[in-house]
C-alpha cells in the first residue's frame, strides 16, 4: 500500500549511548524520507557522541568508540539534518516516547530550534500496541510474515528503520475494512485511515505539551471552575504544570503570579525541550 501523504514522512530510528534523554547522546541515526509521490530518500549516519560508549551499548549496537572517533558530531550534522527534515512528518517505533524527545534535545544542544510541535508524529509501536500489544520483532513477523532475525541484524538503526517502515506499511494493509471483513472481524475500531493526521492522533498516548510531561494539556476553567468551551461546544485546552508546587495550575497563571518560577526552570536540570516549550508560552502570553 502506498502511503497517503501530503508532505514528506521521515521514518527513522536512533541508536544511543543510553536511555536518559537529558544525558545520553545519539551514535547512529537512520531514516527513510518518503515523498508524497512515493519516491524515497535514505540516510544513515554514524555520529561521534563526544562521550564514552559503554561496552554493553557496543554489544547491543555493534558501534564502538573506535567506530565513532573520526565521525562527525551531531552539531556538525545538525544543519544538514534540519534541511532534510524541515516540513516533514515523522514516524518511528517507540519514537514518540524516546527517539523524538532525544532528537529534539540534540537539535537544541546544537543551537537549532526545530519545532516538532508543527509535525505529525506517528508511532508504529503505539499503533501496534493498541491493536495487538507486542514488540517490533513480533510486529514484523505479524505484519510482514517473516522473522525479523532472518531479514535484519538486531540493534542497528538502519536495520530497525527498514523494519519499522515495512511494519507501518503492513499495518495500513492489515487494518482496512476489506481485510478485517475477510478475516471475519467486525471492522469497527479495527480500521486505520491512510492519513497522517489520523495516524498521528492514533499514536498519541498522553496529553504532554513537552516531551518530558512536565507541562500537559487540560481543560480551561472559568472563575467558578466550569469548563470553558469554544463556539462548537468543545472544551478549550490550555497548558498546565504537571509537577512541583504549581502542579495543577495553568502555566499562564504561574508565569503571571510567580515570575521567578520561569527563571528557576530555565536554570534547572530540565530538558531543553521543556525550557523551549515554556519559553514559547511565556512569549505568547507576553504578547497578549
Amino acid at each position: 500500500m502506498k502511503l497517503n501523504l501530503n508532505k514528506p514522512l521521515v521514518v527513522f530510528d536512533l541508536e544511543t549511548t543510553g536511555l536518559d534523554i537529558v544525558k545520553d547522546r545519539i551514535i547512529q541515526i537512520s531514516f527513510i524520507k518518503v515523498m508524497p509521490d512515493g519516491k524515497e530518500e535514505r540516510g544513515n549516519y554514524i555520529i561521534n557522541p563526544e562521550c564514552y560508549i559503554l561496552p554493553v551499548i557496543t554489544e547491543l549496537t555493534g558501534i564502538s568508540n573506535e567506530d565513532v572517533k573520526d565521525k562527525p558530531t551531531f552539531k556538525q550534522l545538525a544543519k544538514t539534518l534540519e534541511e532534510k527534515f524541515t516540513g516533514c512528518d515523522f514516524a518511528g517505533f517507540n519514537s514518540n516516547h524516546f527517539d523524538i524527545p532525544l532528537l529534539a534535545e540534540e537539535f537544541l544542544r546544537a543551537g537549532i530550534d526545530f519545532d516538532f510541535s508543527k509535525c505529525r508524529l506517528i508511532d508504529a509501536q503505539t499503533i501496534f500496541h493498541k491493536m495487538e500489544r507486542r514488540n517490533l520483532a513480533a510486529a514484523y513477523k505479524f505484519y510482514c510474515g517473516h522473522k525479523m532475525e532472518e531479514d535484519f541484524e538486531a540493534h542497528r538503526a538502519d536495520q530497525d528503520t527498514e523494519a519499522t517502515y515495512r511494519v507501518l506499511m503492513g499495518e495500513l494493509d492489515y487494518y482496512t475494512e476489506e481485510k478485517q471483513r475477510a478475516l471475519g472481524e467486525e471492522p469497527e475500531g479495527r480500521v486505520l485511515q491512510n492519513d497522517m493526521d489520523c495516524l498521528a492522533e492514533f499514536s498519541k498516548t498522553n496529553k504532554n505539551v513537552d516531551f518530558a510531561g512536565r507541562i500537559v494539556w487540560g481543560e480551561a476553567k472559568d472563575a467558578k471552575g466550569n469548563t470553558i468551551v469554544d463556539k462548537e461546544g468543545n472544551p478549550v485546552m490550555v497548558e498546565y504544570f504537571n509537577f512541583g508546587k504549581h502542579k495543577g495550575k495553568t502555566v499562564a497563571e504561574v508565569l503571571r503570579i510567580d515570575q521567578g518560577y520561569y527563571a528557576w526552570i530555565m536554570g534547572g536540570d530540565f530538558t531543553y525541550n521543556t525550557k523551549q516549550v515554556l519559553t514559547r508560552i511565556r512569549l505568547r502570553e507576553a504578547q497578549k
